[in-house]
């Protein structure tokens, strides 16, 4: 390549490898400059690169896994407020055992400078909150009778490994729990109370309920001030972001697994699901066209069947009728 072409494309924001970082200096293809630092526009002087903060990594990263978990089956039909109890009451119970997980192994590593700067318990923590709800969903022997699916078991497995081995990556499931708690949870329960019409003063929805929280918007600035001033090397960094994803796509196996339970169970579907069920099925029955029989034969529906046999017993008994007649005479 002859060097003018090779400065134009210095110039116009060229890259060698997938960092834009990475750029060759101009002029010498086999100079880099060091990580973190970029050339100057119109200087021979290097600065300094601002890094991206980490809550902004997390969420550019989780864009994707975000999107497919909003997109799952049964929180689509979550939105649309076709949710039933059973449902609610299943992923509540999944959601108990997550949290339980979590929170103890929050517990057990509170002290650690890699995850003490974000240990708000009495603003967040969930724990104490899905206890009452199991309790108004399942009973006062509710931790006998709730389920422990087998997507709920790898969640905690995972929350389990990550707590004992790994505590800084606990920074990546609370950033995916407790922030979209604190967003998209508030629209979720307002569905679930008009969907499963719950009482007014909350019962069965603690869950999402922060009363040690004014303001939402102002404590996730918080929260992520917090996330952003972490002190962690690239490597960390990078296995936080990495497990972040891990943790949305933990919840997506959680969404699939409870929306292929209720698919199992026609029993359990929610009204508008219902009336197309019902619609369907009346539509079929008054469908007049003929089906085919194994051999190949039309049959007559149903419909199309019964005025028949109506007019031959009908012709039938006038012809008896008249032979009677006839035979009196």
């Amino acid at each position: 390549m002859d060097r003018p072409l090779r400065d134009r494309q210095v110039r116009r924001g060229g890259t060698r490898g997938p960092r834009a970082r990475d750029r060759v200096v101009r002029g010498d293809p086999g100079r880099r400059l060091a990580p973190g630092t970029a050339r100057g526009r119109g200087t021979g002087r290097r600065t300094r690169a601002v890094p991206q903060d980490l809550s902004e990594a997390l969420k550019e990263a989780t864009k994707e896994v975000h999107t497919q978990a909003e997109n799952a089956e049964f929180m689509r039909n979550f939105q649309k407020g076709q949710v039933t109890r059973k449902g609610f009451k299943l992923a509540m119970a999944s959601l108990y055992h997550v949290y339980a997980a979590l929170e103890e192994e929050i517990e057990r590593n509170k002290d650690d400078p890699v995850y003490a700067p974000l240990y708000f318990p009495e603003e967040l923590h969930r724990r104490a909150a899905l206890e009452q709800d199991m309790a108004f969903w399942y009973g006062p022997r509710w931790q006998e009778a709730i389920p422990y699916s087998p997507a709920t078991q790898r969640y905690v497995g995972r929350l389990r490994q990550v707590g004992r081995s790994e505590p800084e990556l606990l920074v990546a499931h609370a950033y995916a729990r407790y922030l979209g708690d604190l967003s998209g949870g508030q629209v979720l329960k307002k569905i679930a109370q008009k969907a499963l019409d719950l009482p007014s003063s909350g019962e069965g929805l603690a869950f999402f309920t922060f009363p040690n929280i004014a303001s939402a918007t102002k404590f996730k600035q918080l929260y992520r001030s917090r996330m952003n001033a972490l002190e962690m090397t690239p490597e960390v960094r990078r296995r936080v972001i990495e497990e972040a994803k891990t943790a949305f796509l933990l919840n997506i196996q959680l969404f699939e697994e409870l929306q292929e339970q209720l698919t199992q169970d026609p029993e359990d579907q929610s009204p508008s699901q219902t009336a197309g069920l019902r619609h369907r099925a009346s539509s079929r029955a008054q469908d007049p066209t003929p089906v085919e029989t194994p051999r190949g034969k039309p049959l007559l529906g149903g419909l199309s069947r019964a005025p028949l046999l109506r007019w031959v017993l009908t012709l039938g008994f006038v012809v008896a009728t008249v032979a009677m007649g006839f035979y009196t005479l």
